[in-house]
């Protein structure tokens, strides 16, 4: 290995570190969001109390509104059958919809995977970023992440695509050339480097405004 690999793959895994310690970070303060909003239950009971009290029924039925949907905010919608990936992807959900971004997402993990899972949640939360990154540059209407992920045969197969500001973006040597500086290079080369070590499949393809990866894993 040349001296420049080893630079390179280097500034690789100093990226994933902090990749995942900031994938972490997000996880966290969604279960803290969770565990204030279970602390906050017993006063939530006493207000409906006191509604009940003075037989104020619409604004017992209007607190519960507002509670029904702060709830929902918090649910993890997304249960691939994985715990971590669950995380990884409920989390990055929510900051993609904080932001304005659509997203749909159709997941299942239902087997046990050779892949380590800091590895996966490592693959999705930079293919999510990524995602997040080119959204951001569209007006809030035009703003979509498609996921699929699915087992095909002995295979964990991963779609994700995202809508773009260049109708289809540019190859250099072959490669897509990366839009948004250093960082989104290193996420990149991450994503090829993890696909490589555990023998996986990757194709990535823009046309027509839209940016789509997609990923074989073996089992």
């Amino acid at each position: 290995m040349s001296f420049f690999t080893r630079i390179k793959h280097q500034e690789v895994e100093a990226y994933q570190k902090n990749l995942l310690k900031s994938h972490y970070d997000e996880v966290e303060n969604m279960y803290r969001e969770m565990r204030t909003w279970r602390h906050n239950y017993r006063n939530h009971l006493q207000t409906m109390k006191s509604y009940a009290a003075v037989g104020d029924l619409e604004a017992i039925c209007n607190y519960l509104d507002e509670l029904d949907s702060d709830l929902s905010s918090l649910e993890s919608s997304i249960k691939t059958g994985n715990k971590m990936t669950d995380a990884i992807m409920n989390s990055k959900i929510s900051l993609a919809r904080s932001q304005n971004i659509q997203v749909t997402c159709d997941a299942h993990v239902a087997v046990a995977l050779t892949i380590p899972e800091l590895d996966l949640c490592t693959i999705i939360g930079n293919l999510f970023d990524n995602a997040i990154e080119a959204s951001l540059e569209l007006p809030e209407e035009q703003r979509m992440i498609r996921i699929y992920m699915d087992m095909k045969n002995t295979q964990l197969y991963i779609s994700f695509t995202n809508m773009t500001a260049q109708k289809k973006q540019r190859k250099i040597n072959g490669i897509f050339a990366s839009t948004k500086g250093k960082n989104r290079g290193l996420g990149l080369a991450s994503i090829d480097r993890l696909i490589e070590i555990h023998g996986g499949y990757l194709s990535r393809n823009s046309e027509d405004c839209a940016f789509t990866t997609e990923i074989l894993l073996p089992q």
